[in-house]
């Protein structure tokens, strides 16, 4: 599969990348040969795979849930321009 050159400017215009005149072959040639990859990745028979989170059938390493700060909530708001109700008030931005 060989892209041409109006394809390579789309592609670019897609991606929003300025692609000189030079660079057009090589990048034409590099991008044919990924989608001849994907190509060939399409004709593998995937039926009985099941899908992966990841590929290494490992766990995660989870940390205890605890509580590990103190309560600041007081001193934060004390500093704060205003505070009603233990709630931040702010400036209406939306009319």
């Amino acid at each position: 599969m060989s892209l041409s050159e109006e394809e390579i400017d789309r592609v670019g215009w897609l991606a929003r990348l300025q692609i000189d005149a030079e660079a057009k072959p090589q990048f034409a040639q590099q991008l044919s040969r990924i989608l001849e990859f994907v190509d060939q990745l399409n004709k593998l028979d995937t039926s009985g795979v099941s899908p992966l989170a990841h590929p290494l059938d490992i766990s995660e390493r989870l940390r205890p849930d605890e509580v590990t700060e103190t309560n600041q909530r007081d001193l934060f708001q004390s500093i704060a321009p205003s505070v009603r109700d233990g709630l931040y008030l702010v400036p209406r931005v939306i009319e």
